[in-house]
C-alpha cells in the first residue's frame, strides 16, 4: 500500500519519462490505485500524436487485467478536455468509471484551463489539486512558458574556465571541459525542443549540434540567427529527421532556394540595424511549438539574447582551470555599476566530472 505523497512521487516519475520524448506536448505522468492505495496502472505521455499519460495508464491496467472502476488517477498535469490529435483524457477517465482524481496543477493551455476539472466534477469525479505542483511545473516550464508568455523558456548554455573564458584569444575552445559534462549538455539538448545558434558558430564551428551522448528518440530542430544569409547549404547541421529555422534579415531568393533544397525553413524577421528581430523570433518559435530553447551560441549572440532580456536561465560547465585573457560568456556591458549586471538566482550548483555545473535564472522569471 502506498500512501499519497508516494504516489504522486511515482507520478511525477512516470512524467520525468516523458523527458526527451513528449514535445511539443507537456511532460506527464499518471498512476491508478484503488482503494487499498495499491497500484492498477501507469503511464507517461508518448511522442506527439501518440497516447497521454492518462489513457497509457488505463491501457497498462487494462494489459494486466486490473478493474479500475472507482479507482483513484494520480496525474501531474490536469487532463486535458479538448480534441487534439488524441481524444480528451478526461472523457477517457470518465468513460474508465474513475472515481477520483488527484491533479498536481492546472493545464496553463487555453484550450483547457481548468475545463478538464470541470468535466470530470460534472460527470461525478472528485477532484483535488495541488499535490506536486512545484515539481510538474519545473518540469514542464517550457510548454508553461509558452503557454502563459507566448514565448519559449530559454536557457542559454556555455562551458568556461573558472575564470570565465570561452575559448582563448586565438578561438580555441576544445576542450574547456571533461567529457562528463559534454555528456550531460547532450542530456539539456535532448530535452529541449530545438537548439539555437548564430552564423559565427555555424561559419567557425559547423557543428552538428545534435544529441550523441545518449540516446532518444528525437532529435531537438534547430534555428539558426543569420542576419545576411551565409549559412553554407553543406553545414553539418542539416539533419533528416529534424527541422531547421534559418531566421534571416536579408532577402536573397538564390541563397533560400538552395537553403530550402537542404529542408531548412528560412524566415524573413529584419530588426534594427540590420539585425533579426530576436523577440519577434521567440514568438514566431512559441507559434511553431517550441517550448524550451538550448542555446549553444558565441558570446555576441549570447550577450544580445541577455542585453533583450530574452534568456531566461543560464547552463553553466565551469572547468577547474584558469586560461587568462580569451572569449567571455557573453558579449555585455561595459557597465558604470555593480547594479546594471544581470541579476540572478543560483537554482542549482552540482558536480559533473571534473567541472561544475551551474543553473541560475535570471531574477523574477519563474513568477509568470
Amino acid at each position: 500500500m502506498l500512501i499519497s505523497d508516494e504516489l504522486t512521487r511515482e507520478a511525477l516519475r512516470q512524467a520525468a519519462r516523458a523527458l526527451f520524448i513528449s514535445n511539443p506536448n507537456p511532460r506527464v505522468g499518471c498512476v491508478l490505485v484503488d482503494s487499498d492505495g495499491t497500484i492498477l496502472g501507469k503511464g507517461f505521455t508518448q511522442q506527439a500524436g501518440g497516447p497521454h499519460a492518462e489513457v497509457m495508464a488505463l491501457r497498462d491496467a487494462a494489459t494486466g487485467g486490473r478493474d479500475v472502476r472507482g479507482a483513484t488517477a494520480y496525474v501531474t498535469l490536469e487532463p486535458c478536455a479538448h480534441q487534439g490529435r488524441t481524444g480528451p483524457c478526461s472523457d477517457a477517465l470518465i468513460s474508465a468509471g474513475i472515481g477520483r482524481v488527484v491533479a498536481s496543477i492546472e493545464d496553463p493551455n487555453p484550450l483547457v484551463a481548468g475545463q478538464g476539472f470541470a468535466r470530470l466534477r460534472a460527470a461525478g469525479v472528485a477532484v483535488e489539486v495541488g499535490p506536486g505542483a512545484c515539481e510538474s511545473r519545473e518540469l514542464n516550464i517550457g510548454f508553461f512558458s509558452r503557454m502563459v508568455r507566448g514565448v519559449p523558456w530559454v536557457r542559454a548554455k556555455t562551458a568556461a574556465s573558472l575564470d570565465g573564458a570561452t575559448a582563448l584569444s586565438n578561438g580555441a575552445s576544445q576542450w574547456i571541459t571533461s567529457p562528463a559534462a559534454r555528456a550531460d549538455g547532450h542530456a539539456w539538448r535532448a530535452r529541449a525542443c530545438a537548439v539555437l545558434t548564430g552564423i559565427g558558430t555555424v561559419l567557425d564551428d559547423n557543428p552538428r549540434l545534435d544529441v550523441r551522448a545518449l540516446q532518444t528518440p528525437r532529435q531537438p530542430h534547430v534555428v539558426v540567427v543569420d542576419s545576411q544569409l551565409q549559412t553554407p547549404p553543406d553545414a553539418h547541421l542539416f539533419i533528416a529527421e529534424r527541422a531547421c529555422y534559418i531566421y534571416t534579415a536579408v532577402q536573397n531568393d538564390v541563397k533560400e532556394a538552395a537553403l530550402q533544397a537542404r529542408g531548412a525553413t528560412v524566415i524573413h524577421l529584419p530588426g534594427p540595424h540590420g539585425k533579426v528581430d530576436l523577440p519577434a523570433m521567440l514568438r514566431d518559435l512559441a507559434q511553431r511549438g517550441m517550448n524550451e530553447l538550448h542555446v549553444e551560441a558565441g558570446h555576441k549572440l549570447t550577450g544580445s539574447l541577455l542585453r533583450e532580456g530574452l534568456v531566461d536561465e543560464m547552463l553553466v560547465y565551469l572547468a577547474p582551470t584558469l586560461l587568462g585573457p580569451g572569449l567571455s560568456i557573453a558579449n555585455i556591458g561595459p557597465f558604470d555599476n555593480l547594479a546594471q549586471g544581470v541579476a540572478m538566482d543560483f537554482t542549482s550548483v552540482e558536480r559533473v566530472g571534473a567541472d561544475i555545473r551551474i543553473l541560475a535564472q535570471i531574477k523574477g522569471r519563474a513568477t509568470f
